[in-house]
């Protein structure tokens, strides 16, 4: 049976040895495999929240501008509500700022999924690039007709 290590067994109590560890300059019994994953973790996590804001703004702004007629406060309070997050999110993460165009286009496959699904159009309804630029999407005004 393989021994476990503190980082499987208790999380918490692992990260803070390792800051206990650090601050006190033994850097010996660091556990730099584990911190590294875990740090390479945390870049992946706060990339893929920035995708799955930007796709649920973006389908959306498709249904807003596909389905007119359905158009209501509730999916305007979500595109308020994702800005408010994304703007957050880039304000908290300004690095990931320099990708975001292509944030947006890799976030716009998974947008086009969520508003064929929500509207029952036929994914061949959607532009197949994303129609909107970065500056539209992050301004509280916009609203695509």
């Amino acid at each position: 049976m393989a021994i476990s290590s503190l980082h499987e067994l208790d999380f918490y109590a692992w990260t803070q040895q390792q800051v206990d560890l650090i601050k006190s300059g033994n850097l010996v019994d660091v556990d730099f495999e584990h911190l590294l994953e875990e740090i390479e973790s945390m870049g992946a996590s706060e990339r893929r929240e920035l995708i799955n804001r930007l796709a649920i703004l973006l389908a959306h702004l498709l249904k807003w501008q596909y389905q007119p007629s359905f158009r209501g406060r509730s999916w305007q309070l979500t595109i308020k509500e994702q800005r408010r997050q994304l703007h957050r999110h880039l304000k908290d993460n300004p690095s990931l700022h320099a990708r975001l165009d292509e944030f947006i286009a890799d976030s716009y496959i998974d947008s086009i999924l969520l508003a064929a699904k929500e509207t029952g159009l036929d994914e061949s309804a959607f532009p197949v690039q994303c129609p909107y630029a970065q500056i539209e999407l992050l301004n509280f005004e916009f609203y695509p007709e």
